[in-house]
């Protein structure tokens, strides 16, 4: 009897060995995440205790599916509970009123739809994208029927000064030095000419446009933004540049990025960052270019969010 007692006390005493093992080994669960396309956008975006919206827009022409290739950001976003928004909405270098409040109305509608914070919304994009990220900002902080505000808004490399785009252009016909740049030079024209006529006749209609006018340093369409969170990054490789389209430094996006930054602080944005990097530019397979979403260091981005 003794020796079937001590069997059983045996048995119970490796039995509830294992069971504990296997409870101190668990590991915790992840948070899982949900992931919608619609014509208009992708989304990535946790199940539940989400952190913070990051909004992104592509560069000219450029798609979700562009912005996901060329800005590996997901798996970090992912780690800090972050829903990112992948916008669809391209082929734009400037926003007319109109355009602002049907976009403005589409991402509050994107936001409600998918139960999203609207506390902590951050916009950014790449290229003209970044244009689009600041003019839309601005127009959201100052306009009432809209019940969320961006704490922070970033630009990549952008074309900010339309009228000094469209004598870069003049500059690169001239030249005629790259197919690329000849190529793009000639829409450049062709659609400001079109649109919004010759700057030097009229630049008053640059400024009601653009993000930014460095010939009259003309702010207005980012004033909504002076107590927002401000990043514009750019990596000025005038060497490159050099190289690869024989443009002078006063034709790159870096020179009026630095020149808007200088204006903003003296104009009372006590919020902004001018990020230039060095040899950061790097497409997805591998190309040098300075004007990539690679120049901006992810990390470092998400503790901007965060904290």
């Amino acid at each position: 009897m003794n020796k079937i007692f001590e069997i059983i006390l045996i048995i119970t005493v490796l039995v509830s060995c294992k069971n504990g093992k296997s409870e101190n080994t668990q590991t915790p669960s992840k948070t899982e995440f949900q992931e919608i396309i619609t014509d208009n956008y992708e989304l990535s975006k946790p199940t539940e205790n989400i952190k913070a919206v990051l909004i992104l827009f592509p560069g000219f022409a450029n798609k979700a599916i562009d912005t996901k290739r060329e800005f590996k950001i997901i798996e970090i976003t992912k780690h800090n509970n972050i829903a990112v928004i992948y916008m669809n909405y391209n082929q734009k270098l400037w926003l007319v009123k109109d355009e602002k409040l049907k976009l403005a109305e589409q991402l509050q509608k994107i936001l409600l739809k998918n139960e999203l914070p609207i506390t902590d919304v951050y916009i950014g994009g790449y290229s003209s994208g970044g244009n689009i990220s600041f003019l839309i900002s601005s127009f959201l902080n100052e306009n009432k029927n809209f019940n969320f505000k961006p704490k922070g808004v970033f630009m990549v490399d952008s074309p900010i000064d339309l009228a000094a785009l469209y004598k870069s252009s003049e500059k690169n016909l001239e030249r005629n030095f790259s197919e690329v740049s000849v190529t793009e030079s000639t829409w450049i024209i062709e659609t400001l000419d079109k649109r919004l006529g010759n700057p030097y006749n009229n630049i008053s209609k640059y400024q009601e446009y653009a993000t930014y006018t460095s010939e009259t340093n003309n702010i207005d369409n980012l004033k909504g933004l002076k107590n927002t969170k401000i990043r514009l990054y750019t990596e000025p490789d005038t060497l490159w540049w050099k190289e690869n389209r024989m443009a002078d430094y006063d034709q790159l996006n870096s020179y009026y990025i630095k020149r808007l930054s200088k204006d903003l602080k003296e104009s009372g944005f006590n919020q902004v960052e001018y990020i230039p990097t060095e040899n950061k530019g790097y497409r997805e397979n591998g190309d040098r270019h300075p004007h990539s979403w690679s120049i901006v260091e992810k990390e470092d981005l998400m503790k901007w969010i965060t904290q």
